[in-house]
């Protein structure tokens, strides 16, 4: 076996790797290949169980549909590089996808509607309207003010004692609206104060940890 994919299989999934038994749906690696760019960039290793068992590709249709979702199935276009390697008489695809900061990936979700897709751990997924309008403003550089009010003081004095928080609860507890909410984690998110977190099931806000 390649030492090359011998290593890549024992480092298991993660932000970073992704294996794939067989590609079966472009729209479905679409937004694989989008999380990935809109990350930190990454690998997939098609024909390759996620156990890390090598299985092999098993059509040379796979290819295609790789390109067909970079291409189809991505706005705008990714550009990947490919490697075939062949281990015990079994073809493994190596597809490398770059992290690009300059703009966002969008793939279609199961309901057909283009969704920005994060890279977190070994999971793809959706960006929400806080990750997007904080992106956004990061990426036009423009000054971010903030005025330091009660409702302020309000999410960092809640964060100190509990450590996370959501929007439902930050709206909550400063008696505010969920936009007015959104906009004071925004600005504390570009501002590097606060950190946001993704799991599949909530979305969670913290203060950022120095280093």
């Amino acid at each position: 076996m390649s030492k090359h994919i011998q290593k890549l299989i024992e480092e298991g999934e993660h932000q970073k790797l992704d294996f794939k038994f067989e590609i079966t749906d472009s729209k479905k690696i679409a937004r694989s290949l989008v999380a990935f760019t809109n990350t930190d960039g990454g690998k997939l290793l098609v024909g390759v169980k996620d156990n890390g068992a090598i299985a092999g590709v098993r059509s040379d249709e796979e290819i295609y549909m790789i390109e067909g979702a970079a291409q189809l199935y991505s706005k705008p276009e990714i550009k990947f590089g490919t490697r075939e390697w062949i281990i015990n008489g079994k073809t493994v695809l190596e597809i490398t996808i770059p992290k690009n900061n300059e703009v966002l990936h969008y793939a279609p979700n199961k309901d057909d509607k283009w969704r920005v897709y994060l890279r977190v751990n070994d999971q793809n997924l959706m960006a929400n309207k806080v990750w997007l309008k904080a992106w956004k403003r990061k990426k036009d550089k423009k000054n971010t003010f903030v005025k330091y009010t009660e409702k302020e003081k309000a999410l960092l004095e809640y964060l100190e004692k509990n450590q996370t928080i959501t929007l439902n609860k930050f709206a909550k507890i400063a008696h505010i609206s969920r936009s007015h909410a959104e906009n004071i984690l925004i600005n504390f998110i570009v501002l590097d104060i606060i950190a946001i977190r993704f799991t599949e099931k909530q979305t969670f806000y913290s203060l950022k940890k120095v280093d």
